[in-house]
């Protein structure tokens, strides 16, 4: 039974509550003042203590989508390797491969050209040799025969830190909102390309070509769009492909919209911060490059680097996000160069959480797609 599972949510509640019972029921025969007595009263103790601890990391994980399995959690990951197929003279439609397909959960639709489908990719970047998994939504207009000389606008989605691909969909529902959006007219059909910032797991590497390391920025302003290109029918201009990410993947998508506005000419932010932290989960990402560290502070690149023609959305809340000064701030030096676009969402009181950004991604998206074209 894998992390996620309810079995193992329901498997670990009922031990929380056996152990429990079983510890009011022997409470009375430990209570002498023997070793045996006290060593069964701390064990029992514990027992009970840690399997409630388990019954709340559990549930907690259920909501937010924190770790995808068992080896996610303890730092090992298991995902099933990517055939690739490399073609002489490296053939472009090598870099992406299709592993499997799921349904769009869209109401009263089960078939492609009614509600689109979810692909599960294998990405694998022709510069920086980075090879990740991916989702792709692609709206139900993709396959019908009316559209088949069309090119749709692309939003890359990512997730946080740690975060799993999947939350995007079961948890955030980024592709039932984008097919609902659109079926009411509120958005234009977008391919929405949804996975995770952290490309070198367990490290957290905040998009960042690190010196020696990852180049994760490389790979998301050059080695995803290529791959993305070279197999689906997309926009290829500046003006069709947009990026947006929740924390983590909101400080990447603003960084890569205002660093490569070539490649993205929108950025959405959802709870974004704007400097990247060196902590454990990071390392050393600059190894002492001034320059790169400097780079990577996004008011210091508003305030001492060209302001890029692009347009930003960054969210917060009054109440309950440790953001909101610092997105105040954001949003005033974007609106002093007076070439770079700012928008913004700010709640009244939400929270760092699935809930908060659930509230925030329609919108977002609306906004999102009014910015984009077709090519």
């Amino acid at each position: 039974m894998g992390l996620t599972s309810r079995k193992v949510l329901a498997l670990a509640v009922l031990c929380a509550v056996v152990l429990f019972a079983a510890t009011v029921w022997l409470w009375p025969r430990l209570a002498r003042r023997s070793w045996r007595a006290v060593t069964g009263r701390v064990v029992m103790l514990l027992a009970t203590q840690l399997s409630v601890f388990v019954c709340v990391g559990l549930a907690a994980n259920q909501a937010f989508g924190f770790y995808a399995n068992w080896a996610d959690l303890f730092g090992q990951e298991t995902d099933e390797g990517v055939v690739v197929e490399h073609a002489a003279g490296g053939a472009a439609d090598g870099r992406l491969q299709v592993v499997g397909t799921q349904k769009v959960m869209a109401a009263g639709a089960s078939l492609p050209r009614l509600s689109g489908q979810i692909q599960k990719v294998g990405i694998e970047g022709r510069r920086t040799g980075i090879v990740t998994p991916a989702y792709v939504y692609l709206p139900p207009e993709y396959f019908q025969p009316q559209y088949r000389t069309r090119t749709f606008p692309v939003a890359v989605v990512l997730t946080g830190y740690p975060g799993t691909a999947q939350a995007l969909i079961s948890k955030l529902e980024y592709p039932r909102t984008a097919h609902d959006l659109a079926k009411k007219g509120r958005m234009q059909p977008m391919v929405l390309v949804m996975l995770r910032p952290t490309l070198a797991p367990p490290r957290d590497t905040e998009c960042v070509d690190v010196p020696g390391g990852p180049q994760t920025e490389t790979f998301f302003a050059e080695d995803l769009p290529e791959a993305v290109l070279s197999h689906y029918r997309v926009g290829r201009g500046a003006g069709s492909w947009g990026i947006i990410g929740d924390s983590t993947g909101g400080y990447c998508a603003l960084k890569l919209a205002m660093h490569h506005p070539g490649r993205y000419t929108v950025g959405v932010g959802l709870s974004a911060y704007y400097k990247a932290p060196i902590d454990p989960t990071t390392g050393d990402l600059f190894h002492g490059n001034t320059n790169l560290r400097n780079r990577a502070d996004l008011m210091w690149s508003i305030h001492h680097l060209p302001a890029p023609e692009t347009s930003l959305l960054v969210t917060s809340s009054r109440h309950g996000e440790r953001d909101y000064k610092s997105t105040l701030e954001f949003i005033d030096a974007v609106k002093a160069t007076n070439k770079t676009r700012i928008s913004s969402i700010i709640l009244d009181s939400g929270g760092h959480n699935f809930t908060t950004w659930k509230r925030e991604i329609p919108p977002a998206l609306e906004w999102m797609s009014g910015r984009l074209a077709e090519s």
